[in-house]
This record gives C-alpha cells, sequence and structure tokens, in this order.
C-alpha cells in the first residue's frame, strides 16, 4: 500500500517504520496500523534486513490510539464492516491480531521511545522484543486491548498504575522492566543504530531461534490466552461504560485525562490545601 501515516526506509540490514502523523503525536489510527503492518510485511520479505527498528516523527513515539479525527473515522468507515460479528472481526484484528503477529515477527525488533508512549503506544512497545527509551520520556499504562502490561512489569506493578493512572518516567520503566535501556535523548537514535547494526551482525538463524524459544516460553506461562480472554473484558468495559470512558467534548479517555491532570499537578495530594 502507499504509505501516508508512516515512513518506510533502510539503512543496510536496519529498517525503520517510523510513525508520522506528528500533528496528532502520531495517534494511531486504523490506517497507520495498517500500513505498519506493511511496513513489517515488507522487512520480513526483504532477505538483505535482519533488524526492524519502530520509533516516531516530531519527538513522541505514540499518544495512543486515534479517537475520533475524521480522518481516521473515514478510513474506518471505509473498511466497511456491518455492525456484528464483522465489527468484532475487525476489532480484533486492529488490537490483537496485527500486534500477535508484530510480536512474532521472524526478526528482532526495537522500539525507539522518545516523547509521549500512551496507552497503544505502550502497546506497540510491548510488541517489540527491545525497548530503548530517551531519559525524558514518558509512559502512561492502563487497561488497553493488548493487556500485557502485567506481563511486561508484573501483577502487582500492573495494578497499581493502572488504578491510579499515572505516567512514569523512562527511569521507572527501566526499573520496572519495561524498558531495557535509558540513553540521552541526544545519543538515543546513535545508541539504538548502534545496538540494531551489532544485531544484525549475528546470524539470522541463531536470532531467529532465540526469539522462537523466548515467546515460547512466555506462551508456556499462558501469555496469547491471557491476552485473547482480557481482549473480551476490555470490549465488555466499553460496551458497558461506553461513552463514560471518554472526556465529554474531546479525544481523550478520562483516564488518560486523569494522568495529565497529575503532570500538572491537580490531583490529590498534589494541592497545598490537602
Amino acid at each position: 500500500m502507499t504509505f501516508r501515516d508512516i515512513l518506510y526506509t533502510t539503512g543496510g540490514p536496519v529498517a525503520t517504520i517510523t510513525l508520522n502523523r506528528p500533528r496528532y503525536k502520531n495517534a494511531q489510527s486504523y490506517r497507520m496500523l495498517d500500513e505498519i503492518d506493511s511496513g513489517f510485511t515488507r522487512a520480513r520479505d526483504d532477505r538483505n534486513i535482519r533488524v526492524l527498528v519502530i520509533r516516531g516523527s516530531g519527538g513522541h513515539f505514540s499518544s495512543g490510539h486515534d479517537l475520533g479525527t475524521q480522518e481516521a473515522i473515514e478510513y474506518r468507515q471505509s473498511l466497511g464492516a456491518e455492525p456484528g460479528i464483522q465489527s468484532y472481526d475487525q476489532f480484533k484484528k486492529y488490537n490483537l491480531d496485527l500486534l500477535m503477529g508484530w510480536r512474532n515477527f521472524p526478526k528482532p525488533t526495537i522500539a525507539m521511545v522518545e516523547g509521549y508512549c500512551i496507552y497503544a503506544g505502550w502497546m506497540l512497545a510491548a510488541c517489540c522484543d527491545v525497548v530503548f527509551a530517551a531519559s525524558d520520556a514518558e509512559f502512561l499504562a492502563g487497561f488497553v486491548e493488548y493487556m500485557s502490561i502485567p506481563w511486561d512489569i508484573g501483577i502487582r506493578r500492573a495494578k497499581e498504575l493502572c488504578f491510579e493512572s499515572r505516567f512514569i518516567a523512562a527511569d521507572e520503566a527501566h526499573a520496572f522492566g519495561f524498558v531495557n535501556r535509558v540513553i540521552a535523548p541526544e545519543s538515543l537514535e546513535r545508541e539504538t543504530y548502534a545496538y540494531a547494526h551489532r544485531v544484525a551482525e549475528n546470524s539470522s538463524d541463531a536470532l531467529r531461534f532465540v526469539k522462537i524459544q523466548a515467546n515460547k516460553a512466555q506462551d508456556a506461562q499462558g501469555f496469547r490466552n491471557a491476552l485473547e480472554d482480557s481482549l473480551g473484558d476490555y470490549q465488555a468495559m466499553m460496551y458497558l461504560l461506553g461513552e463514560s470512558m471518554r472526556v465529554k467534548g474531546q479525544r481523550r479517555l478520562a483516564t488518560v485525562d486523569l494522568a495529565f491532570r497529575g503532570k500538572q499537578g491537580e490531583r490529590y495530594g498534589q494541592r497545598s490545601t490537602e
């Protein structure tokens, strides 16, 4: 497909998918997700590519899902899913199946995170094998469709963050085990691609078997089944709560709004009168 919302580039054995909707801090529409998947396919089919880097343009990784820009609405409508099972299949494709496919992509993947990594941004980073983050990057976890968060940081920490709805800095994400390396912003690109090229020096067969084994170990613990189950719970929540999950008149979830209020010092315990 013709890319409009991503950039696909190569440099030697390393390919890069760049989320490219900086106006919306790389909010993920269905079109963008289709383009990301096409980028993965292109990297998979190119025998010269051994490593894939995922990043965002404009200083942010991703602000989450697109919750209603006009272009996103029009693209979704153009897909023509009818109410009922077609809509379910579509929702599952864009919120679980694609991401599980990216997680099982046959070559190593690296998320290079700058700025915001919110909800669907976390989901995309979680699909990658390795996460490198700028020291000023900010992560926001919540009950998302691809609910890998208990696996990413542990059950108690997942509950803590999702209960409170707060951003964590890159250092905290690293301490929790989600981020592999925290790097100064001015060095992030250089260090990420240096690592990618060192990985590419390894045998492609060895890389493939390492990834198969690691993912199998996680699946043996119930990863895939847990995420399938969780998607049903997510859909039930959205069906029962509907528009109450969003901030009225805005393209923002109420839980995300809480996190931004926390950044502004407006939540309980942050004000001098409390």
